[in-house]
């Protein structure tokens, strides 16, 4: 009885103290390498595939042991049993994961993983068929938008395959995560466009009806696309000239207070208010994004996405010169980093720049300094 290593490279398995595989791979340095333990049963071998935390393979041999030595029967593995996609049936009828307003979006991560992986027993699955899966992954052509799947979304179908692995280590439906800690593919899908006036103003008038108010709120607040959705009466305060979200309606749970602009404030006087109040855009609260990017396309705008109008909207109040701390409170950004997501600083506002005179520098007064917009010398 004993514990065994994995070769990462040839996949042989040997003592747990060998350093160098026969393939000539250093084993004890391999970061992906998986455990097993090896056992007799009725004088017949036995070989169970822990995966890869060496404490859970001591922990199951220990076990193996105790029931040996007192005669009873030797309880399976439990990553032996379950399959990814029973476990996968079983993680999204939990409550706290159905609640979730993410819960579409995880169903959906996940059905791509088991049938990208394939329904096997969790003790099957390891980072090099966490690997293949990526890989084939990244090759598969997206058939919402039309283009490569992106690392993100890659990132995030695995996020939610480890997120699940670690809930049913904690339900103690499995014995122990096969995979462990996985290293995210590198992302690079941060947003540089934003629109200038005039393309917005192109870009509303090849809206239709049911979309020019939508774009409109989201081209001037700093709203997500769910939340103009679901946006009722009931949230619209038009005497002070606020839209108030409760937390249950954002992103972060956390409520926040929204200034309306006053081009919002004229288009929401105009729009019908029932008497009991509803939805401002609508019982059905779909957005209709084959009518959207016909009307980018007529608007003569290249690879722009509703939640650019995000990007524009915080960028616009930045320009307006607001205090970032209350541009944050506005947009419900909750750190510096995804603050700074939003906000891009195009070559025109660079180019007004100020440089410190050199001539004040060699004479000692530091006052002086040149705008670069007008070449001009400013005290």
């Amino acid at each position: 009885m004993g514990i065994l290593v994995e070769c990462p490279a040839c996949r042989i398995r040997g003592g747990i103290k060998r350093k160098i595989c026969k393939c000539g791979n250093k084993v004890q340095k391999a970061e992906s390498k998986n455990y097993w333990i090896e056992y007799y049963l009725e004088g017949k071998r036995t070989r169970e595939r822990i995966g890869m935390s060496k404490q859970a393979a001591e922990n199951r041999l220990r076990e193996v042991q105790t029931a040996k030595a007192e005669g009873r029967t030797i309880r399976k593995n439990k990553n032996t049993i379950i399959t990814l996609g029973s476990l996968r049936d079983w993680y999204l009828d939990l409550s706290e994961v159905k609640q979730r307003r993410s819960f579409s979006s995880i169903k959906k991560c996940l059905r791509i993983c088991v049938e990208g992986i394939g329904d096997i027993t969790v003790s099957q699955l390891s980072k090099n068929r966490l690997e293949l899966f990526r890989k084939k992954r990244l090759t598969e052509i997206s058939k919402r938008k039309g283009r490569a799947v992106k690392p993100s979304t890659v990132n995030r179908d695995v996020s939610n395959l480890r997120a699940m692995l670690n809930k049913a280590v904690e339900h103690a439906k499995i014995e122990v995560n096969p995979i462990g800690r996985i290293k995210l593919l590198e992302e690079n899908n941060v947003r540089e466009r934003v629109l200038s006036q005039d393309e917005f103003e192109s870009l509303h008038l090849h809206c239709p009806p049911s979309l020019k108010g939508i774009v409109l709120i989201g081209f001037y607040l700093p709203m997500r696309q769910a939340e103009i959705l679901n946006l009722t009466w009931k949230e619209i305060d038009l005497k002070m000239g606020f839209i108030r979200l409760g937390g249950e309606r954002t992103k972060n749970k956390i409520g926040r207070n929204i200034p309306l602009h006053p081009r919002i404030i004229e288009f929401l006087r105009t729009c019908p208010r029932p008497i009991d109040g509803g939805y401002v855009f609508g019982k059905s609260r779909r957005f209709n994004r084959k009518a959207y990017n016909k009307a980018v396309e007529f608007a003569g705008i290249v690879d722009f996405n509703f939640h650019d109008l995000r990007h524009c909207a915080i960028n616009n109040m930045r320009l307006a010169g607001n205090d970032h701390f209350v541009i944050k409170q506005a947009s419900g950004a909750k750190t510096d980093s995804a603050f700074q997501r939003y906000n891009l600083v195009t070559e025109q506002e660079m180019k007004s720049i100020k440089w410190l005179d050199e001539k004040s520098v060699k004479s000692g007064t530091m006052d002086t300094y040149m705008d670069t917009s007008t070449k001009t010398k400013i005290a």
